[in-house]
């Protein structure tokens, strides 16, 4: 089996993970300059705005990198869904004298289509990865033909023989201890999910592809350890996102150094699907899962203006806070010098 780094073409089997709202082209850069494989994410843009990240990633490194897209399916809009969110919420929107006129239309984010097609035909980059399955075929056949290698995230086994019947060149094994959104696409079970290092080993032994490790890895310790059953590579995320070229907000960062990012839980609250953050008012007032939010991605428009109010006091009460569950080595410094400390998990 080739080497990861021979698959993706960078110095050292690591991959930043993408973690759309808390990056740009500058973070993936910097890990890309670093040996790693430095990652975009590209849900949230428009296709002029992933234009423009394209344009800037490459004046800042001439070396490989990943595009991140997601596959979920647009759900129909229910308007009766969506009038019982707002009245969930609305006693908050009086608190902050927030007008759910405010509202913005639309989804927010987006999954693969013919534009991003496009783009990736133009650029060509070296890897693309998908979240929550995989894009229709004749999109996916796309990509393959642009030379593109195509990764994607299994959080159970079924999901990744999935994944590799499909012809997928790796597996990313995302355990329950990730930050962010979880990349289950097969079954919407959460008792079904495993911790990394339940889950790494069972798709080692049961694929031909390579396995990536993701979640709960934040230092060269767990790099290792991921190796050590048989990984043939990691991404990491979280660890990330305190480096300095990260664009989280203030009160993200604030929060990721208090004692306040010990506690995580999978929320569906600012998505409409599970995704792990730490645990803030809305969470705890609401329950971190409600069967009243709308399906992904519709849940977010009516959390925007709550966001704006109350971070522009200086809160993060209603802002998702993706954080996975090791955070403890999270810290300000510069990514590249984050990247050389996860390297020596790999000697």
């Amino acid at each position: 089996m080739m080497s990861l780094q021979g698959l993706l073409g960078s110095a050292l089997p690591l991959i930043q993970a993408p973690m759309a709202g808390a990056q740009d082209h500058r973070l993936a850069a910097a890990v890309c300059e670093a040996g790693g494989l430095g990652s975009i994410p590209c849900a949230m843009l428009t296709p002029i705005a992933l234009r423009q990240e394209l344009e800037l990633l490459r004046s800042l490194t001439a070396r490989p990198f990943n595009l991140n897209f997601f596959s979920h399916v647009q759900p129909e809009p229910d308007a009766r869904r969506d009038a019982a969110w707002r009245e969930t919420l609305a006693p908050y929107y009086r608190e902050l004298s927030e007008d759910q006129a405010n509202i913005a239309s639309g989804p927010g984010r987006l999954p693969f289509n013919e534009e991003a097609a496009a783009l990736v035909e133009a650029f060509r980059p070296a890897v693309v990865s998908f979240h929550f399955g995989l894009p229709e075929p004749a999109l996916l056949e796309r990509v393959r033909r642009s030379g593109t290698k195509i990764l994607s995230s299994a959080t159970t086994l079924d999901e990744a023989l999935w994944l590799q019947e499909r012809g997928v060149d790796a597996v990313i094994a995302q355990g329950l201890e990730a930050g962010g959104h979880r990349g289950h696409f097969l079954d919407h079970d959460l008792s079904r999910q495993l911790g990394t290092f339940a889950l790494l080993p069972q798709l080692v032994d049961a694929l031909s592809v390579p396995v990536i490790a993701a979640g709960g890895i934040s230092d060269a310790r767990g790099v290792a350890a991921a190796m050590a059953l048989g990984a043939a590579g990691v991404q990491v995320g979280s660890a990330y996102l305190l480096c300095h070229e990260s664009n989280i907000s203030a009160i993200h960062r604030a929060a990721l150094q208090s004692p306040a990012a010990r506690h995580t839980a999978l929320t569906n609250l600012f998505s409409g699907r599970p995704a792990r953050g730490i645990v803030n008012r809305l969470m705890r007032e609401l329950g971190p899962l409600s069967t009243q939010a709308p399906e992904f991605p519709l849940a977010t428009a009516a959390i925007g203006p709550l966001r704006a109010a109350a971070e522009s006091q200086g809160s993060g009460d209603f802002s998702p806070l993706w954080a996975g569950q090791n955070i403890a080595n999270c810290r300000p410094m510069s990514a590249a010098e984050l990247t050389r400390e996860l390297a020596r998990g790999f000697a």
